[in-house]
């Protein structure tokens, strides 16, 4: 666990530094977000901030090469959170030219395809996927590689969508990644088997990244991640769930549920984690190709009604908008690992908790919080 939390101290540390770095580029580069209707900033906003989210990566894989216990794990570790960090390499490159020339949404799905099939092609892939709890069906090579081109790709535009306030899309991503990481981790703990692996690596180190960039991004933010980050992050978590399914049996991942739906969790867990932990946006992806596709628009048009915008209509302001986003995806990211690792009332009662609380700061906070308008004196 000392190394995890190193791993995640050199990644915030790192992205931190080279934040400000990425910030001075994209000023000098004009990559620069300009302010449109659609958009709730008041001034430009630098972008590039993927660019020091992609160095956090690197500096913490390079790290923990080095690391006495992390360095003497399983040859594929390291070998496929490796092959994780091209493709996001890839993506990124694509995302700077984005935030430098604005390319079409054809263009960047391409990319986002490439860069799938790049991580198919060296091997990271899911590889079963289980219907019961004792048995399995095994995909072939072409159904996995649907299956996790289809995540990825979903994944990265789902969080490219949230990204609509300072500090949203890398709060949500975070978080995510931090539940993911204690779920890993609590795992190898349940099956006494080693505690290094691709998926808890790439989640600790993600969720560092982020904790170090929301440092400048936060309201009011000094830089955006702009789609090389946005991009990054969503291939990155989704492919630290593709590598967990080929590391753990189905009957370890069954380890620590308790009845017959509460075991499941975990086997489907690989699978679902990026529609668990970004239940939000991707409900909000959903919504906008509906609304956009009725009213006769491309699904990729651009509007002001996303969810994070009707918080902003509802009395909500933007640091607090933020953070009930970061509560909701918390409620389903940890919601979901509680559920899958442990068993019995008390659980139901935490969740039952979590989920009233969250409710609750959503839709009456912004009452508690009107403003009171100036009582006029008569006569």
């Amino acid at each position: 666990m000392r190394e995890y939390i190193l791993v995640f101290v050199v990644a915030a540390a790192v992205t931190y530094l080279l934040t400000v770095v990425a910030r001075e580029i994209a000023i000098r580069s004009g990559a620069v977000a300009r302010v449109r209707d659609r958009d709730v900033h008041d001034e430009p906003v630098p972008y590039l901030g993927g660019l020091a989210m992609l160095g956090g990566l690197v500096a913490a894989y390079l790290v923990a090469r080095e690391l006495p216990f992390l360095s003497l794990s399983g040859p594929f570790v390291f070998r496929d959170a490796g092959v994780v960090l091209i493709a996001g390499a890839l993506i990124c490159a694509v995302g700077v030219l984005d935030d430098l020339f604005e390319l079409d949404a054809l263009t960047k799905l391409g990319a986002q395809v490439l860069a799938a099939g790049l991580l198919i092609k060296l091997g990271i892939q899911f590889t079963w996927f289980a219907y019961a709890q004792d048995k399995v069906f095994a995909l072939d090579p072409a159904q996995g590689a649907l299956l996790t081109g289809f995540v990825v790709v979903a994944t990265i535009n789902a969080v490219n969508m949230v990204d609509g306030l300072d500090g949203l899309a890398s709060g949500v991503v975070g978080v995510g990644a931090l539940a993911f990481f204690v779920f890993c981790y609590a795992l190898t703990r349940l099956n006494y088997t080693d505690r290094a692996t691709t998926a808890a690596f790439l989640s600790v180190a993600l969720a560092g990244v982020c904790a170090g960039f929301l440092v400048h991004n936060f309201h009011p933010a000094r830089i955006f991640m702009g789609d090389s980050g946005s991009m990054l992050i969503g291939l990155v978590l989704s492919a630290s769930a593709v590598t967990l399914s080929g590391q753990f049996s189905p009957e370890q991942l069954s380890q620590g549920g308790g009845g017959s739906v509460a075991s499941l969790l975990p086997v489907f867990l690989p699978v679902l984690l990026p529609v668990s932990l970004l239940i939000v946006p991707l409900a909000d992806l959903v919504l906008a190709v509906v609304r956009r596709t009725r009213a006769g628009r491309s699904p990729f048009a651009p509007d002001k009604q996303h969810l994070h915008h009707r918080l902003l209509e509802i009395g909500h302001s933007q640091r607090r908008a933020v953070l009930i986003m970061w509560l909701w995806a918390a409620l389903v990211a940890f919601g979901t690992v509680l559920a899958s690792l442990y068993s019995g009332w008390w659980v139901v009662g935490v969740l039952i908790g979590m989920t009233a609380v969250t409710v609750l700061l959503t839709f009456l906070l912004p009452r508690v919080k009107a403003p009171r308008l100036p009582v006029q004196e008569v006569g």
